[in-house]
């Protein structure tokens, strides 16, 4: 199917045709996005044969501008964790180091494109699923503005709330070709200096108790934009806004299983969530239950809280940025190095042995929950050779400014090396 796709594309070049934006451009797709010639497994047992009738909506506009689907992508199961050890079709495995995990939940889509299998791919984050693959593949990836993309025919995690899908990519100027396709916007912001940008540092929230190596490759990240007239504005993000993490987990905890029931009702999976969950994997089943039902799972009082949290938290973000007159935050998204794969109950952070939700989900849940466009760039590798990224936040609607300047962020810090494959 793909041989075929693309001697139908090398056809219409050579005929002298119109191309599309992304005219031939083999793409692998996250197994939670629906593909009607391919089947969307979610990564999950019960789905291993679910053949949607339709497209997600996000493909739709690059298929028609020439893009082919190159295949679906391992992922962790049910998008329900950050490592992507699937329990059903097995890890996926970091291209820069096989014994350490890509990040997740969209592992499989990062592992494409830092093996250099593919320029893109599209992945999705509810609360960090792109993000955390891109630091620990060294991509530049790019979680929008929610709703920027459209999320029909994709397995949600929340109701309208967090859900976005996004690309990764080595080079940002391929993210803004992406998001054109896409979104249809074409304008660039006309900063062509770093000198005078002014990026916010909140010291004590996103830079405390980091790994070391994480810690001294972020600093000379910043270093080096200092270097180049960047602005750092260092002042602690308000304690509203610090809730992020708890205001994120009831929301998801209470929506889970509403809106993956509605998503396999809507696409005539034949299933139920019960179905779903009884043959899915030992971790996930364990995991689902002890959050998403009751006696666990939120009250709706509590939910409801959570909720006006949320707008409080998005107006408090939205003050520090126009008191600070920053165009971003900047932080490692997360807090470690890639982990071995396996290492799926307790990950050792500066000789303690803390969850892997405290060192994956820390930093990456404003973005979430804010709704903020979050890019993340390659900052360095460790001693060992694994990548580590900087993400830079900034307020809901500033997409396409955000990308603009990741051209010259991108330049500043520099591109790491390929995996040694």
């Amino acid at each position: 199917m793909v041989l075929e796709a693309a001697r139908a594309a090398d056809k219409r070049r050579a005929s002298g045709a119109k191309l599309g934006l992304v005219h031939g451009l083999p793409l692998p797709v996250k197994d939670s996005i629906n593909t009607k010639d391919l089947v969307t497994s979610n990564g999950t047992r019960a789905l291993r044969n679910f053949r949607p009738k339709d497209d997600a909506a996000v493909l739709k506009p690059l298929f028609a501008e020439g893009a082919i689907l190159m295949g679906k992508t391992n992922l962790h199961e049910l998008s329900f964790g950050w490592t992507s050890n699937n329990g059903v079709f097995g890890p996926v495995r970091n291209p820069y180091n096989s014994s350490r995990i890509p990040g997740g939940s969209s592992g499989g889509s990062a592992a494409a494109v830092a093996a250099r299998i593919a320029p893109l791919a599209i992945a999705e984050d509810t609360l960090g699923s792109i993000r955390v693959p891109a630091t620990m593949c060294g991509l530049a990836g790019f979680r929008p503005t929610f709703g920027r993309y459209p999320g029909a025919g994709i397995m949600s995690a929340t109701c309208n709330k967090f859900d976005q899908v996004g690309p990764l990519a080595r080079w940002v100027a391929d993210l803004l070709l992406f998001d054109t396709a896409v979104a249809g916007d074409n304008c660039l912001a006309a900063t062509t200096s770093l000198k005078g940008v002014r990026i916010g540092i909140s010291p004590e929230y996103f830079w405390s108790d980091l790994d070391p190596e994480v810690e001294s490759i972020c600093a000379e990240a910043l270093r080096k934009l200092s270097d180049t007239g960047v602005a750092l504005v260092i002042r602690e993000i308000p304690e509203s806004v610090q809730a992020a993490m708890e205001v994120a987990r009831i929301i998801l905890r209470y929506e889970i299983q509403p809106s993956i029931s509605d998503f396999l009702a809507e696409h005539e999976t034949g299933i139920s969530f019960e179905q779903l969950l009884e043959h899915a994997s030992e971790g996930i089943r364990t995991g689902m239950k002890a959050s998403a039902f009751p006696p666990n799972r939120p009250s709706k009082e509590r939910y409801e809280l959570a909720l006006a949290e949320r707008e409080a938290l998005r107006e408090s973000i939205r003050r520090y940025f126009e008191e600070l007159n920053i165009v971003a935050l900047a932080f490692p998204p997360v807090m470690i190095p890639p982990p071995k794969i396996g290492e799926d109950e307790e990950l050792d952070l500066r000789g303690k042995k803390v969850p892997p939700s405290l060192v994956m989900a820390r930093n990456i849940k404003l973005g979430s929950c804010a709704s903020m466009a979050s890019l993340v760039l390659p900052a360095g590798l460790t001693a060992d050779g694994l990548p580590v990224g900087l993400e830079f936040d900034s307020l809901a609607g500033n997409d396409r400014q955000l990308l603009s300047l990741g051209l010259l962020l991108e330049q500043a810090l520099g591109q790491i090396p390929a995996p040694k494959l």
